[in-house]
């Protein structure tokens, strides 16, 4: 008997059956591959956050000066850029004191800068919050004060003495000029030395409304907070100039000096006292 040969293998025949079984069998591996991408996505995303939050926190506070308009000059630096302070700053070459800053990071989304300030200048402390943008700032919860002495490198006349305490709620402006403020200032052991004979002029508190500034003038009710004058009137002070109008009435109070008294006869020989004693005053004086 002829011995009996095996069938003969036609590759071509089995190829389609080895493709069909690979097409039906599911890879294992792809599943996990997928879920493993879809996790390292945030992670990444939480690394580059992480280094760039790094990379902000350890630039130095020097590089704040590129933001800085031309007028202002800032030195002797400290901290970073994130949370830092300079402790030299010049406005038109006036020294304005020091600068503790604090910034959001959140405000950073929304394309402005928001901060927390600690301003310095000798005894006066100022600290407060301010929102930053194209447009110009907005501060917030402005507190604080000290002696006028320390800020008359910006303006105020020599000769003028006193303790002021700022309660400002709003302040907003451009770069270049304040638009508005809301909010108190007040002024205790006011004196000056061209005002009878320097002697205690008393304290007061200046009330600024939503409207009080205008076209580079600042109006704001006064009232005495104790001493030896009596008050009630209106300033109106002009920025550039540095000069100020107070319109209302005044009067002595028994604690007042001789001097303050001969000051006050003079000024009822141009207006007469009214029937409670209250002299109508329009006086012009330079702060």
């Amino acid at each position: 008997m002829p011995a009996s040969r095996s069938p003969k293998r036609d590759p071509e025949r089995r190829a389609p059956l080895r493709g069909a079984a690979n097409r039906g069998a599911a890879n294992p591996r792809a599943p996990l591959r997928g879920a493993a991408n879809r996790m390292l996505w945030p992670i990444a995303l939480f690394v580059l956050l992480g280094i760039g939050a790094i990379a902000v926190i350890a630039l130095p506070a020097s590089l704040i000066t590129r933001f800085l308009p031309p007028a202002v000059h800032a030195e002797d630096f400290s901290g970073s850029i994130w949370h830092g302070s300079a402790a030299r700053i010049t406005v038109d070459s006036r020294a304005v004191g020091a600068l503790e800053w604090r910034l959001h990071p959140l405000s950073l989304l929304m394309l402005s800068v928001v901060a927390d300030l600690h301003w310095v200048k000798g005894s006066t402390v100022i600290d407060g919050d301010v929102a930053l943008d194209a447009h110009g700032f907005v501060a917030h919860n402005v507190r604080g004060g000290g002696p006028i002495e320390d800020v008359r490198d910006l303006g105020v006349a020599p000769g003028w003495h006193g303790n002021t305490t700022l309660d400002l709620r709003e302040i907003k402006g451009s770069f270049n000029a304040i638009a508005s403020a809301t909010g108190t200032i007040a002024v205790s052991a006011l004196a000056s030395a061209s005002i009878a004979a320097g002697a205690d002029l008393g304290s007061y508190q200046a009330t600024l409304a939503p409207d009080a500034v205008n076209a580079g003038s600042l109006t704001a009710t006064i009232k005495d907070t104790g001493g030896p004058l009596e008050c009630e009137a209106e300033i109106q002070y002009t920025v550039a100039s540095h000069t100020g109008l107070l319109s209302g009435t005044l009067k002595e109070r028994p604690e007042a000096s001789q001097a303050l008294r001969a000051e006050l006869t003079n000024l009822s020989q141009l207006k007469a006292r009214d029937s409670s004693g209250r002299i109508p005053v329009e006086l012009e004086f330079s702060l």
